[in-house]
């Protein structure tokens, strides 16, 4: 007799490959099932191969049996997961045929010491159970606990002991012995089962789990029938049937209907603390199988709660089932358990594959390593708690991670601002409540639909009279027309065609009409309110956005215990190990911008590794946070002192003579670096201006001729504009930027330098000429005018701040109090255990926080640390050398990042101000085009603190890491950017890049974080930093350290200062807006005021549905 044993080889391409073939005499446990090379031994290199199989110093292995029936052992997820696990160095998996299985007596079974083994149909479980008591191999899944789950009702039964969520359920058994448990009692929309009354719509499925014919019964208010669910056929899972009677034969469960949202969730467990979670389109709702362009099943990723990762560790320890599938209905805020299949595989998801044969393949040598006297070692990956060496030289747990990023490369946004006074509008605001908050934004098809109606109502009436009092001007309504007519019904009463998710309107209250901009329109003044019409359009993430967001979210994971690897190369990144086993508490949230929130789904499918398009994965796990102004803003409603500032710049920006001393204490009163560089290259605004404007009327005269030319006819540009297109923003921007009075309208500024960018870095293959002087000149003036509009000196700047981002400063305060207060609370929990031997707990987590918004909140967050008053530059040198790069930092472009990460150190009291340990990190985000080698450059990403040279290193740590004072002179050299970095991942497996910051050290304490650099730099192992290095995103600026030696009492004290000092602003600004307003509108305003303060306190309690 033979049997078949599968060891890992090399196919084609150097791919492991299972082999046939092992005779009774050999000894399967004696061969090397570890992971070989691609330069093994191939056909005619048997002889080699033998001699190293005969090495008596080979060592004894854990051999691995799969006793199933063939149709699940060479399944596709079976056969890549035990692809991977034989990459363990000292496991073989041997497969039993399908023939043995069912023809061999037991005893005649081939020999292992781990079996994973598990019912399916034909399978003879007798045996399987037999074999067990025979040979005693370690089980992966219990197999007495399989008969129950081939009954329904056992299933139920165990689910109701361990005090699991259930729906409400009653058993007809139509049993001739019992027949107190068959009374059915079926009226027209119920039915009575043992006494138990069921309304329509109820389910009724077949106490055996093998059978899938499960009904729903609908009411006859919705037309009755049923709904027939079955196992998938094709394309389909279910049919409609007019019949409204149960079945009259046969046992059955009949439970009530859950209202989900139309999707069902499939959760699969390796393990009591591992779990993949994933959503599908419900069978109940149309029958129809979603399926990709591939044909498989579309199922959207899915984010488990605490509550639910806690059933799942209870499904698979109830069931003594590691390897377990189980369904889950969300439903009326709670989930409920409705079906356990156990034994069951993810399929197509090559991190799920990673994971589980990762798990399983450290269960099995953790378990069989010491009594078969292998010399394996527990590995430290993320199934330990999650500890890495700080920068100060001691070891700590990595406890929350917040990030603030702006969003991805866009198209150009474009704008046109109007003050409107008619009475239609004004009509259009009330109906929207604009009132209540003196704004309104009008985003939907109907509301957009009506602002349209009003203009053309409006335009009709000046071509009509056209001596009537329409204050409006046509020019304006014309392009208000114009825009909103963009791609919308071509029937003009339709509503509803809109493709709007990048197209807006905003109409703002001004009491007093709109500011005049300049002495010469104080004539034209006009008293009285009027609304200040805002139209946005454009501003749509793009491919390369995209990329950049996914590829950010890849290379963020480094910062976690555990990154070291390639990005999803075996053994896999810790972040994801960490995350399915329940201890990475990850939200996102977004702000309700289309590009927002794009940019945050591509992210989260970068960190976690999923796959598919990005639509479900923003539905399923990107938070929309517009509340109480989180990260949603409406930069046209100005605050006075945004206001003030902005006609302040303006009028120093119009004088027509090179700046002045007076100019540069005026503009830039911090001696900003970048800001007075910028000034240098503009000196005289107006000519400067004058050449822009010049090179503007070039462009378009270009644009004009290519045209003209036939061969441009269908030229299409990128993501998929037309020249038309290109020519019709350009000509509104020559046409704006430039009044009729000659004066420059300086608010153009950043949408020109928005403009030329794109078009250099997108669109640069049309060859246009004087493309990069325009670039040049207009990055100069934007560098001025974009941050110095978040203020101009202090006061301003945190006035400012304020107004934008405090819901946003509180929300991080409470982010990391909650993580403080979370090791009191789960200590107390009975299942929250320490570790044992490496066993993964659930109780110990990283709290991961990401918010996703625009660049004002970003501007204004960075302002509130760096004038705040979180630390004096003066007494501190590291502040001070981060004040000194950030006042070299020109833009905070896209994907610019602001990150705090929070440590504890387990080994200090937790009443010490040294138990939590607090670091701020920052990256100005994209490189930007032809930017040179004259980049600010910081100190890496946590560089060992020079606060900490003298200190001695904690008992804790592994070695002394404040010794690794990195080479300023090295670290401050620029690194050789890519004039055009491609966006294209490193495919370097197994490793990641840094920069090698000495040829004669082979330590490094700083070191980058995401480095843009365009030459590959030696492979280094940084010694002590928690992870081996960061590959590369070439587009995005490296992390760097602003601080790093913060303490968590040190931080929580200056946002507390920060939300008290914002707290007053704003609550000035709002008793301000509320006298503008009649007693109607008083109410309404106090009431929103109210709401704001409760909602976001400075302190506890703190609104829970952010968490």
């Amino acid at each position: 007799m033979s049997h078949f044993e599968c060891r890992p080889g090399t196919g084609r391409g150097g791919l492991p490959r299972f082999l046939v073939g092992c005779d009774d005499d050999e000894s399967p446990g004696s061969e090397d099932g570890g992971m070989r090379s691609d330069s093994e031994p191939r056909d005619g290199e048997e002889e080699e191969e033998e001699e190293e199989e005969e090495d008596p110093s080979s060592e004894r292995q854990v051999v691995v049996g799969i006793c199933s029936m063939m149709k699940k052992s060479k399944s596709k997820p079976m056969t890549q997961i035990l692809e991977r696990l034989c990459k363990f160095e000292y496991i073989t998996v041997v497969i039993f045929p399908e023939e043995v299985i069912l023809s061999e007596p037991v005893d005649k079974w081939p020999l292992c010491d781990c079996l994973i083994s598990f019912h399916s149909k034909g399978f003879p479980l007798d045996k399987a159970v037999s074999y067990v008591q025979l040979r005693s191999p370690l089980l992966i899944n219990d197999l007495n606990m399989q008969y129950f789950i081939q009954d329904r009702r056992e299933v139920y039964r165990i689910l109701q002991e361990e005090g699991i969520d259930l729906p409400r359920y009653a058993v007809l058994n139509r049993d001739p012995d019992r027949p107190e448990e068959c009374n059915l009692v079926e009226c027209e929309d119920h039915v009575e089962v043992n006494g138990e009354v069921f309304h329509k719509p109820f389910v009724e499925k077949p106490v055996c789990a093998e059978d899938h014919n499960v009904y729903i019964y609908y009411p006859t208010s919705a037309g009755g029938g049923s709904q027939r669910l079955f196992r998938k056929i094709g394309s389909r899972s279910s049919v409609y049937s007019p019949e409204s009677s149960v079945r009259k034969t046969g046992s059955y469960i009949y439970e009530e209907f859950m209202p989900t949202d139309g999707t069902d969730v499939k959760v699969y467990t390796v393990g009591p603390d591992y779990a993949h979670a994933e959503a599908r389109k419900s069978p109940a709702l149309d029958g129809k199988v979603e399926r990709d362009s591939e044909g498989k099943e579309i199922r959207y990723p899915v984010m488990l709660t605490a509550m639910e990762k806690l059933v799942a560790r209870k499904v698979c320890l109830a069931f003594k089932q590691t390897v377990c599938g189980f369904d889950l209905l969300r439903a009326n805020g709670h989930s409920f358990v409705c079906d356990v299949n156990g034994f069951s595989f993810v399929k197509n998801s090559m991190k799920y594959y990673d994971d589980c044969a990762k798990v399983l393949g450290n269960m099995v040598m953790r378990e069989l390593a010491p009594q078969l006297h292998i010399p394996w070692s527990i590995p430290m990956e993320a199934e330990d708690i999650p500890i890495v060496p700080t920068t100060s030289g001691s070891m700590m747990e990595l406890r929350c991670v917040i990030a603030v990023v702006r969003h991805g490369d866009r198209t150009p946004k474009q704008k046109m601002k109007m003050e409107v006074r008619n009475a239609m509008f004004f009509d259009l605001f009330e109906k929207y409540g604009g009132y209540k908050s003196g704004k309104l934004k009008l985003k939907k098809p109907k509301q957009l639909q009506e602002v349209l109606d009003i203009a053309r109502q409006l335009l009709l009436e000046l071509v009509q009279h056209n001596d009537c009092e329409i204050e409006e001007k046509k020019s304006k309504l014309e392009q208000l027309k114009t825009v909103l007519e963009m791609e919308s019904s071509v029937n003009e009463n339709q509503y509803g065609h809109f493709s709007g998710i990048n197209r807006k309107v905003q109409l703002t209250y001004l009491p007093n009409g709109q500011p005049k901009a300049s002495s010469e329109e104080e004539d034209s003044q006009r008293e009285g309110p009027s609304l200040l019409l805002v139209l946005k359009w454009g501003g749509e993430l793009t491919p390369a956005g995209r990329v950049q967001a996914e590829e950010l979210g890849r290379a963020f994971r480094c910062m976690y215990p555990g990154g070291q690897g390639d990005y999803a190369g075996f053994p896999g990144c810790g972040l994801l190990r960490l995350h399915s086993t329940y201890r990475h508490d990850l939200k996102i949230y977004a702000s309700d911008e289309g590009r927002v929130q794009m940019t945050a789904a591509a992210f989260a499918k970068g960190l976690l590794a999923l796959e598919g398009e990005l639509t479900p994965i923003l539905v399923q796990m990107v938070k929309s946070a517009n509340m109480n102004g989180l990260l949603d803003s409406d930069s046209d409603s100005l605050t006075d002192c945004q206001q003030r500032v902005k006609t302040r710049l303006h009028e120093i920006m119009q004088k027509d003579r090179i700046f002045s001393e007076e100019d540069y204490q005026k503009l830039a009163p911090s001696c900003s670096l970048s800001l007075v560089n910028s000034m240098k290259i503009i000196s005289n605004p107006v000519s400067t201006c004058d050449k822009v404007y010049t090179l503007i009327q070039s462009l378009t005269r270009q644009i004009r001729k290519r045209l003209e030319d036939p061969k441009s006819a269908d030229l299409q540009l990128y993501h998929s504009e037309t020249l038309e297109l290109m020519l019709q923003r350009w000509s509104k921007l020559e046409r704006d930027f430039r009044t009729k009075s000659g004066r420059y309208d300086i608010s153009k500024i950043p949408d020109i330098y928005d403009c030329i960018k794109y078009d250099t870095q997108h669109n640069a293959s049309l060859g246009l000429e004087d493309t990069l002087e325009l670039l040049r000149l207009s990055r100069a003036l934007a560098d001025i005018i974009i941050p110095q509009e978040y203020g101009i000196n202090r006061e301003e700047k945190l006035d400012i701040a304020y107004a934008y981002c405090l819901p946003l400063v509180k929300k991080i305060q409470l982010d990391l109090q909650r993580t403080h207060e979370d090791e009191a609370v789960n200590k107390l929990h009975p299942l929250w255990f320490r570790y044992s031997r490496g066993v993964m707990s659930p109780g110990r987590h990283v709290r991961t926080r990401l918010y996703f918004t625009s660049e004002s909140h970003v501007h204004s967050l960075l302002s509130i640390f760096r004038y705040g008053g979180l630390l004096n530059e003066e007494k501190d040198e590291q502040w001070k050398q981060a004040m000194d790069y950030l006042n070299a930092v020109s833009e905070l472009n896209y994907m610019t990042q602001i990150v705090i990460m929070l440590y504890e150190d387990n080994n200090k009291d937790p009443s010490s101000e040294e138990r939590f340990h607090v670091e701020l990190h920052f990256s100005p985000g994209v490189k930007g085009c032809e930017e040179g080698d004259n980049v600010p450059m910081g100190f890496g990403f946590r560089p060992a603190s020079s606060e900490n040279k003298e200190k001695q290193t904690d008992p804790g740590s592994l070695e002394d890491l404040s010794q690794d004072e990195p080479d300023r002179a090295v670290l401050i050299e620029p690194i050789s950017m890519q004039k055009r970095s491609p966006l294209i991942r490193n495919r370097k497996a197994g490793s990641m890049e840094v920069l090698s910051e000495s040829s004669s050290s082979s330590r490094a304490s700083a070191y980058r974080l995401f480095p843009s650099c365009s030459r590959q730099s030696p492979e280094m192992k940084p010694s002590g930093l928690g992870f081996e290095g960061c590959s590369m995103v070439p587009s995005i600026y490296p992390l760097e350290t602003l601080h790093n030696s913060l303490s968590l009492k040190q931080v929580d004290e200056f946002l507390t200062a920060v939300c008290e000092s914002g707290g007053d602003t704003n609550s000035k600004t709002l008793k301000s807006l509320s006298a503008l307003f009649d007693s109607k509108s008083q109410q309404s305003l106090d009431s929103y005021a109210q709401e704001e303060s409760a909602s976001t306190p400075s302190h506890a309690p703190r609104p829970r549905p952010l968490v």
